[in-house]
Protein backbone atom coordinates (compact mmCIF):
# COMPACT_ATOMS: atom_id res chain seq x y z
CA UNK A 1 0.00 0.00 0.00
CA UNK A 2 1.32 3.38 -0.70
CA UNK A 3 0.30 5.03 2.56
CA UNK A 4 -1.60 4.99 5.23
CA UNK A 5 -4.72 6.52 3.97
CA UNK A 6 -5.01 3.92 0.84
CA UNK A 7 -7.58 4.83 -1.41
CA UNK A 8 -9.58 1.16 -1.23
CA UNK A 9 -9.39 1.71 3.02
CA UNK A 10 -10.77 5.18 2.66
CA UNK A 11 -13.56 3.90 0.17
CA UNK A 12 -14.48 0.95 2.32
CA UNK A 13 -14.53 3.55 5.47
CA UNK A 14 -16.93 5.11 4.28
CA UNK A 15 -19.23 2.15 2.80
CA UNK A 16 -19.01 1.30 6.13
CA UNK A 17 -20.15 4.72 7.51
CA UNK A 18 -23.06 4.22 4.49
CA UNK A 19 -24.25 1.10 5.91
CA UNK A 20 -24.14 2.44 9.24
CA UNK A 21 -26.60 5.36 7.87
CA UNK A 22 -28.51 1.86 6.33
CA UNK A 23 -29.35 0.50 9.44
CA UNK A 24 -30.39 4.10 11.11
CA UNK A 25 -32.63 4.86 8.58
CA UNK A 26 -34.17 1.01 8.88
CA UNK A 27 -35.38 1.83 11.96
CA UNK A 28 -37.78 4.86 11.29
CA UNK A 29 -41.16 5.27 11.27
CA UNK A 30 -43.64 7.26 9.12
CA UNK A 31 -42.73 10.85 8.20
CA UNK A 32 -40.21 11.35 10.88
CA UNK A 33 -37.62 14.34 11.85
CA UNK A 34 -35.27 11.51 11.98
CA UNK A 35 -36.12 9.88 8.84
CA UNK A 36 -35.80 12.59 6.91
CA UNK A 37 -31.86 13.80 8.47
CA UNK A 38 -30.68 10.41 7.56
CA UNK A 39 -31.83 10.17 4.32
CA UNK A 40 -30.64 13.83 3.54
CA UNK A 41 -27.59 12.21 5.10
CA UNK A 42 -27.07 9.63 3.37
CA UNK A 43 -28.31 10.94 -0.06
CA UNK A 44 -25.37 13.56 0.22
CA UNK A 45 -22.59 10.67 1.69
CA UNK A 46 -23.55 9.19 -0.81
CA UNK A 47 -24.28 11.00 -4.07
CA UNK A 48 -20.66 13.15 -3.15
CA UNK A 49 -18.77 9.52 -2.77
CA UNK A 50 -19.96 8.18 -5.77
CA UNK A 51 -18.92 11.06 -7.73
CA UNK A 52 -15.39 11.83 -6.11
CA UNK A 53 -15.06 7.87 -6.83
CA UNK A 54 -15.77 7.69 -10.29
CA UNK A 55 -13.61 10.57 -10.44
CA UNK A 56 -10.79 9.37 -8.09
CA UNK A 57 -10.84 5.77 -9.21
CA UNK A 58 -12.73 5.05 -11.97
CA UNK A 59 -11.35 7.27 -14.45
CA UNK A 60 -8.00 5.77 -13.75
CA UNK A 61 -9.14 2.29 -13.79
CA UNK A 62 -10.86 3.11 -17.16
CA UNK A 63 -7.47 4.02 -18.91
CA UNK A 64 -6.49 0.46 -18.13
CA UNK A 65 -8.24 -2.35 -20.04
CA UNK A 66 -8.01 -5.73 -18.02
CA UNK A 67 -10.66 -3.43 -15.85
CA UNK A 68 -12.58 -1.78 -18.32
CA UNK A 69 -15.69 -3.65 -17.93
CA UNK A 70 -15.43 -3.92 -13.99
CA UNK A 71 -15.40 -0.11 -14.07
CA UNK A 72 -18.21 0.50 -16.37
CA UNK A 73 -20.52 -1.93 -14.50
CA UNK A 74 -19.83 -0.05 -11.29
CA UNK A 75 -20.22 3.51 -12.56
CA UNK A 76 -23.73 2.02 -14.28
CA UNK A 77 -24.76 1.09 -10.58
CA UNK A 78 -23.91 4.70 -9.39
CA UNK A 79 -26.53 6.25 -11.72
CA UNK A 80 -29.54 3.33 -11.10
CA UNK A 81 -28.45 3.97 -7.24
CA UNK A 82 -28.82 8.07 -8.08
CA UNK A 83 -32.41 7.78 -9.71
CA UNK A 84 -33.14 5.48 -6.79
CA UNK A 85 -32.29 7.81 -3.92
CA UNK A 86 -34.46 10.74 -6.26
CA UNK A 87 -37.36 8.32 -6.44
CA UNK A 88 -36.97 7.38 -2.43
CA UNK A 89 -36.70 11.67 -1.65
CA UNK A 90 -40.06 11.46 -3.93
CA UNK A 91 -41.69 9.26 -2.28
CA UNK A 92 -44.47 10.15 0.64
CA UNK A 93 -42.47 8.75 3.85
CA UNK A 94 -45.49 7.62 5.72
CA UNK A 95 -46.71 5.26 3.16
CA UNK A 96 -45.68 1.99 2.80
CA UNK A 97 -44.59 2.09 -0.90
CA UNK A 98 -41.24 4.75 0.79
CA UNK A 99 -40.24 1.75 2.97
CA UNK A 100 -40.71 -0.84 -0.37
CA UNK A 101 -38.62 1.72 -1.81
CA UNK A 102 -36.08 1.61 0.55
CA UNK A 103 -35.82 -1.91 1.40
CA UNK A 104 -34.92 -2.15 -2.59
CA UNK A 105 -32.28 0.61 -2.51
CA UNK A 106 -30.96 -0.84 0.82
CA UNK A 107 -30.31 -4.38 -1.05
CA UNK A 108 -28.91 -2.81 -4.16
CA UNK A 109 -26.62 -0.80 -2.27
CA UNK A 110 -25.75 -2.82 -0.08
CA UNK A 111 -24.91 -5.66 -3.61
CA UNK A 112 -22.71 -2.89 -4.55
CA UNK A 113 -20.34 -2.07 -1.88
CA UNK A 114 -20.11 -5.80 -1.39
CA UNK A 115 -19.35 -6.22 -4.92
CA UNK A 116 -16.68 -3.29 -4.86
CA UNK A 117 -15.10 -4.23 -1.90
CA UNK A 118 -14.80 -8.42 -2.65
CA UNK A 119 -14.26 -8.10 -5.87
CA UNK A 120 -13.67 -5.17 -7.67
CA UNK A 121 -10.82 -3.30 -5.49
CA UNK A 122 -8.63 -6.50 -5.54
CA UNK A 123 -8.89 -6.64 -9.01
CA UNK A 124 -7.98 -2.99 -9.04
CA UNK A 125 -5.16 -2.89 -6.67
CA UNK A 126 -3.40 -5.30 -9.27
CA UNK A 127 -2.89 -3.17 -11.72
CA UNK A 128 -2.06 -0.23 -9.84
CA UNK A 129 1.11 1.81 -8.69
CA UNK A 130 1.86 3.65 -5.94
CA UNK A 131 1.60 7.29 -7.61
CA UNK A 132 -1.58 5.71 -9.20
CA UNK A 133 -2.55 5.33 -5.50
CA UNK A 134 -1.64 8.57 -3.93
CA UNK A 135 -3.19 10.65 -7.29
CA UNK A 136 -6.05 8.92 -6.83
CA UNK A 137 -6.18 9.29 -2.41
CA UNK A 138 -5.54 13.24 -3.23
CA UNK A 139 -8.22 13.25 -5.68
CA UNK A 140 -10.82 11.57 -3.52
CA UNK A 141 -10.18 13.73 -0.85
CA UNK A 142 -10.52 16.81 -2.54
CA UNK A 143 -13.51 16.31 -4.89
CA UNK A 144 -15.50 14.80 -2.15
CA UNK A 145 -15.41 17.47 -0.06
CA UNK A 146 -16.27 19.51 -3.10
CA UNK A 147 -19.26 17.14 -3.99
CA UNK A 148 -20.30 17.19 -0.48
CA UNK A 149 -20.66 21.07 -0.45
CA UNK A 150 -22.89 20.59 -4.20
CA UNK A 151 -24.90 17.38 -3.13
CA UNK A 152 -28.74 17.89 -2.20
CA UNK A 153 -31.57 15.94 -2.17
CA UNK A 154 -33.29 15.71 -5.51
CA UNK A 155 -36.66 14.38 -5.49
CA UNK A 156 -37.58 13.04 -8.68
CA UNK A 157 -40.39 9.83 -9.36
CA UNK A 158 -38.45 7.65 -11.88
CA UNK A 159 -40.98 7.94 -14.30
CA UNK A 160 -40.28 11.28 -14.34
CA UNK A 161 -36.72 11.11 -14.38
CA UNK A 162 -37.20 8.94 -17.87
CA UNK A 163 -38.39 11.74 -20.01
Amino acid sequence: MANDQDIFARLKRDHEDHRELLDKMADTTGESEERKKLLEQFTKEVKSHAAAEEQALYSTMLRKPPTTDETRHSVAEHHELNEALNDLAATDMSSSDWMTKFKQLDHDYRHHINEEEEDHFPDFEKYLTDDDRDHMQSVFDRRKEEEMAEAEVTPEKKEDAKE
